[in-house]
């Protein structure tokens, strides 16, 4: 089987979500994924992001990742990233990861402050007759443990993200 080049596939557009709470803490979930997806199973932590449809606008699509993923639907907009962020899959994952179409995403973050109550928050069975839960649990986390907690190819893109909304959170 011939290796797929990664500078012939685009990027992904995706959104991400930042969810903070009333005491600063914030929203992640330990990803569910089984053995058979290509990034192995679930074992590390992240915030809530997923594609953009196709003419969706990047703001419509996080908050429909958001609720699709956790059932959250109260929150506020803060802040929305300046630029467009970009990381690219490790070289053992390229050719696999969402059906080989794509080397990497590009991604728009915003910054959500929560304003409902944690009874709303459903990972296993959430909104928007999502078919599968992407995380297994959640919970509430302080923004310095974010970079340490996720997969470390999205490191850089949470260290850009946590820079770029450090002010909007104090």
């Amino acid at each position: 089987m011939a290796k797929t080049d990664p500078e012939t596939l685009p990027y992904r557009p995706c959104v991400g979500a930042l969810v903070v709470n009333g005491d600063g803490l914030v929203f992640i979930g330990h990803r569910a994924d089984g053995p058979e997806e290509p990034e192995g199973p679930g074992t590390w932590w992240q915030m809530p992001q997923g594609g953009i449809d196709d003419g969706e606008d990047p703001l419509e699509a996080v908050y429909r990742e958001l609720y699709e993923e956790t059932s959250i639907r109260s929150v506020r907009l803060v802040a929305e990233s300046r630029d467009w962020i970009r990381y690219d899959l490790p070289p053992e994952l390229v050719g696999k990861a969402w059906k080989g179409r794509y080397r990497g995403q590009t991604q728009k973050w915003y910054l959500l402050r929560f304003t409902g109550e944690e009874s709303e928050i459903d990972i296993l069975t959430p909104g928007g007759g999502h078919h599968k839960a992407e995380f297994n649990a959640w919970k509430w986390a302080p923004l310095e443990e974010l970079t340490e907690l996720v997969v470390p190819f999205k490191r850089d893109v949470y260290r850009r993200i946590v820079a770029e909304f450090a002010d909007a959170l104090k």
